[in-house]
């Protein structure tokens, strides 16, 4: 049976409160209906996209599951931030919309409060998602929501600068190759690789490929596999193939610096498909490799829909048909094109935005290995994981601390802030 709103209140919550202060709101009108019949009436939904506004090809999308289901959808956008904050203060007041399309590093956030219904409890048929992108949403064995599709991370390469220094990108397998590789392109006069090591989520979401591509896990940030990738960052740096920059690089740092074209390698991701097409040299990607071999697990960007619980239960039905409108193969292709590629999550919705985008395969395969961040269990406490990773790969990378010494005091951190 569905769950009823209960009242609660979390630490998480008090804190999104006081967060609100700064924060400007669309004012969205939480999940009452008119008084009338729940299958008719107004149904609210809340998403991340204030770029798309009330004439865009979204909002048209969002009103036509409104529409198919027989009830208008009120569409309220937040940046992503603000959406989290304001959901956990509607959950507290009981105004929580219908819907709501949230980053998957929150839904666990989310769920641990008790304000989500579960698909089970909706009754919605997860079975054809893709289990590495669902498990961002699952929290103690139950998934809280549907992701909408998937962006994940590669390399990008300049295919002039490889040709120059006689690399073949298809050589690039595992890390000693890459490193080989740009040993030969650093030796031809051209500069090797950029990545984002800032000390931020950025940093952390670029440095989990070469953390999970090493067998490290989450849990055990000082491993000797983990000492190895945060190893391969530094000697990069130390060599001359990676930048000083690296160190305060945001995405966006490292992709204006990949488009002057003096670089051979960029790690960045399926958002910036348009750009490089648009780029004045001719570009190409490469999987993301494990220390020895094969493709290395690169975390997953991209929203899930959640529907958040309400105290009449009786709304649901509806909810659940919004949600399968938007969930459909050729739903989740939509979406895929609305985000600059997010890749669907079915085989099914994969295989049709293929057919019409082939050159999309390797990016596919990408978020076909690509893994959730707050998955294997992580939940809420991935976060506290994620700052004392970030700051050992900053002290590292800066030459505070070796290493071994900055995971170290990084497994502390994270055993201290979770505990």
């Amino acid at each position: 049976m569905i769950r009823t709103r209960t009242a609660f209140a979390t630490a998480t919550a008090l804190v999104a409160v006081g967060a609100l202060a700064a924060c400007s709101s669309g004012g969205g009108s939480g999940g009452s209906d008119d008084g009338g019949d729940a299958a008719s009436g107004t149904y609210t939904w809340w998403d991340p996209y204030p770029q798309h506004d009330g004439s865009s090809d979204w909002e048209q999308r969002a009103q036509q599951c409104g529409e198919d289901a027989g009830v208008t959808i009120e569409r309220t956008a937040y940046d992503t931030t603000a959406l989290t904050n304001q959901a956990l203060l509607a959950a507290q007041e009981g105004t929580s919309p219908d819907i709501i399309l949230l980053d998957n590093p929150a839904v666990s956030t989310l769920a641990e409060t008790g304000m989500l219904t579960t698909v089970d409890e909706l009754g919605l048929d997860t079975s054809a998602i893709d289990e590495n992108l669902l498990g961002a949403g699952v929290v103690d064995g139950s998934a809280y929501g549907i992701p909408v599709g998937a962006n994940t991370l590669s390399l990008y390469y300049n295919a002039d600068v490889l040709a120059a220094a006689g690399v073949d990108p298809a050589s690039i397998t595992d890390w000693a190759s890459l490193t080989a590789a740009l040993k030969k392109v650093d030796e031809a006069g051209s500069r090797g690789i950029t990545f984002a090591g800032i000390g931020t989520e950025e940093g952390t979401f670029q440095f989990l490929p070469w953390f999970w591509g090493s067998g490290a896990e989450l849990t055990e940030l000082d491993s000797p596999e983990a000492v190895e990738a945060l190893e391969l960052w530094k000697t990069w740096l130390d060599e001359g193939y990676a930048p000083n920059s690296v160190i305060g690089n945001s995405q966006n740092t490292v992709w204006e610096e990949f488009l002057t074209g003096e670089f051979a390698f960029a790690e960045n991701g399926t958002w910036q498909v348009n750009s490089a097409a648009e780029a004045d040299f001719e570009t190409g990607i490469v999987q993301l490799p494990g220390r020895d071999g094969g493709v290395a697990p690169a975390p997953t960007g991209g929203e899930f829909i959640v529907a958040p619980v309400q105290s009449d239960a009786d709304r649901y039905d509806v909810t659940r048909q919004i949600v399968e409108c938007m969930t459909t193969p050729e739903g989740f292709v939509e979406t895929a094109n609305t985000f600059a590629y997010y890749i669907p999550p079915t085989a099914a919705g994969q295989e049709q935005l293929l057919s019409d985008n082939p050159d999309l395969e390797p990016w596919v395969t990408a978020v076909q290995n690509a893994k959730g961040r707050t998955s294997d269990g992580l939940g809420t406490d991935y976060p506290l994981i994620s700052e004392a990773l970030w700051t050992a790969v900053q002290s590292a990378l800066s030459g505070a601390e070796s290493p071994q010494e900055a995971l170290e005091a990084a497994q502390d951190a994270a055993e201290a802030a979770t505990s």
